[in-house]
Formats: structure tokens, C-alpha cells, sequence
């Protein structure tokens, strides 16, 4: 099974995911372009039992981040885990055409 690590930019976040996402996509609504301050948001969603993470994050409407650093990293919902793939330690070229 794959798992891919991703982390904020001061190290004091990190978190991992297990297995395939369950869709992979860009968002370019407004609330995605205010949070990110781009174009777009390139994210990927996992079931939530797939993910975990260590180090203490902030949440502000829903989008969880590092206090420290202000590092926008994931959306959890009960369900599901959304990652702000950006965040990954290893860039997610083989995510880009999913």
C-alpha cells in the first residue's frame, strides 16, 4: 500500500495517507482563491481512516493549518480527509493526471 507523508513549512505538522485518493482536483471557487491566495487549489481527497497526523493544528472554516508557520494543510470532515496537495514531501506528479 502507498503512503505519501506531507508536512507544514516549519516542520511542527506532519500527517500521512494510505492508498489511492478517492478523486484528485483544482478548485478555483472563491473561498479556495481567498484561503490560498492563488488561482487555484490542486487538492486530493482520502477516506479519513487513511490519514493521520502529528503536531497541534489551528482550524479556521473547516481548513486546518500549522499555528506556528500558517502552512494551509488539510480539510477534515468525519468522513474524509482533503490534502492541499501542495503540501506533500514529495511532489505529486503522479496525482497531476488523475
Amino acid at each position: 500500500m502507498r503512503i505519501r507523508t506531507g508536512s507544514c513549512l516549519c516542520g511542527a505538522v506532519g500527517y500521512r495517507v494510505e492508498g489511492e485518493p478517492l478523486r484528485v482536483g483544482l478548485c478555483h471557487c472563491a473561498d479556495c482563491r481567498k484561503s490560498s491566495g492563488s488561482a487555484f487549489v490542486f487538492f486530493a481527497v482520502w477516506p479519513r481512516r487513511a490519514f493521520s497526523h502529528s503536531g497541534e493544528i489551528a482550524t479556521f472554516a473547516g481548513r486546518s493549518f500549522c499555528p506556528a508557520c500558517g502552512s494551509r494543510l488539510f480539510c477534515l470532515r468525519e468522513d474524509a480527509a482533503e490534502i492541499r496537495l501542495g503540501s506533500l514531501d514529495s511532489p505529486p506528479t503522479d496525482l497531476a493526471g488523475s
